[in-house]
């Protein structure tokens, strides 16, 4: 059976609807700003219209649905749109600010109402709308009642998101602001699955590799930012699918994992359903959990097996997270331009195995045997812990 392209909705997001024209073979106008959101519209979340378009499982089957071929055209319109937007200060219509910092910091939740009551000041040239997380409502410190009898006008553009306004609609912020460290940052990106808004991080954590501005001067950067513009650094996603084995699956007797996956997609057959689909920021960790013995790990490359590892566990990173796990379990240091995936065994049992760098055009899967002597976890960007018996990882580079 002949495979069909996944049908992507037209999207808001101005990185997004770049790509789109590029890979049309269009010529995108980089200088263009991101559509201006209603009040009514970015206050008031609004039911999913298409019923099923945010359910994981229908994500994995769609991306499962793009071929090789797609995935590259993909990748070459987002690397040749990186180069566009390194080199140019994109202008963007901001109006609805996303306040991201750590709730449970008193110190940062004063900077954080700081921040919020600079932006909210009439002084401002635009009356904007400030996002800051709902437990900031009934915080003492944050003190949102105090904070609007200062200035009534403040109430009617001071509002609050949640994880699930986050998650299902990420348009309604033009741009996020994080107050924190690379944590902030990675939790940031885990909000917003599909789409994420321009993220502006400032240095307020114990590590600065993603939050490159000062917190000193957040005054003159946020004025200088809306208005003369930003330059965007487009950073690499991996798009990770759990797999899990479909029971039901009849090949003749003892199953193999590496008989099943090798050749699945090309021959349509379908060993593996989709569960739940992440994308990453810093990397997937597969590793033994409490388990005392070590892990085993099949690695395919699209649809060739790469090889077995054993290992305490397999780190595939993305070059952002080239300086977190995979550092230190001994993998490459990766500029974050390199598109690129990069695979760490973590305290492997033989020394001949080293890191490897795969191109981000792959569709590396990683399996765990099911004649493996114990199972193995799987945690995504640090979180969502899942243990893996007769299942494995499908993963994509997604540059958005």
């Amino acid at each position: 059976m002949e495979r069909q392209s996944a049908q992507r909705s037209k999207s808001q997001c101005l990185v997004h609807s770049l790509v789109e024209k590029t890979s049309k073979g269009q010529q995108p106008n980089v200088e263009s700003k991101l559509p201006q959101i209603d009040e009514q519209e970015s206050s008031t979340p609004k039911a999913d219209t298409n019923g099923v378009s945010h359910k994981d499982e229908v994500r994995g089957t769609e991306s499962r649905l793009l071929s090789k071929r797609q995935l590259s055209d993909m990748a070459m319109s987002v690397r040749s749109l990186a180069k566009k937007l390194a080199n140019l200060k994109v202008k963007l219509r901001i109006r609805s600010v996303f306040l991201l910092t750590k709730a449970h910091d008193r110190t940062l939740i004063g900077k954080t109402r700081e921040v919020a009551r600079w932006l909210l000041s009439k002084q401002r040239d635009v009356p904007y709308i400030v996002f800051v997380e709902n437990t900031m409502k009934d915080n003492k410190t944050f003190d949102a009642p105090g904070l609007v009898n200062e200035d009534p006008s403040y109430g009617e553009r001071l509002k609050y998101w949640d994880n699930e306004l986050a998650a299902q609609r990420p348009h309604t912020f033009d741009f996020v602001i994080t107050l924190g460290g690379d944590g902030t940052v990675l939790y940031a990106s885990w909000l917003f699955q599909r789409v994420v808004p321009p993220v502006l991080s400032f240095a307020l954590g114990s590590l600065g590799f993603l939050t490159k501005f000062d917190f000193d001067k957040y005054e003159d950067t946020l004025t200088q930012v809306f208005r003369d513009g930003v330059t965007i650094s487009l950073r690499l996603r991996f798009e990770g699918t759990i797999m899990r084995s479909q029971k039901d699956y009849d090949n003749g007797g003892r199953r193999d994992i590496v008989e099943e996956l090798v050749g699945e997609e090309a021959e349509d057959r379908r060993t593996h359903k989709p569960d739940r689909t992440f994308e990453i920021l810093n990397d997937i960790v597969l590793d033994r959990g409490p388990n005392p013995t070590m892990s085993t790990v099949e690695l395919f490359g699209d649809e060739e097996h790469l090889t077995t590892v054993q290992a305490d566990g397999v780190c595939v990173a993305t070059p952002t997270g080239s300086t977190a796990y995979n550092l230190a379990a001994g993998g490459s240091l990766c500029h974050p331009e390199n598109p690129v995936i990069l695979v760490t065994a973590i305290c492997a049992h033989t020394l001949s195995f080293r890191p490897i760098i795969l191109p981000d055009t792959i569709v590396l899967r990683l399996g765990v045997p099911y004649d493996a002597r114990a199972s193995s976890w799987a945690s995504f960007d640090g979180r969502e812990r899942y243990v893996y018996v007769y299942k494995h990882i499908s993963l994509r580079a997604n540059s958005l």
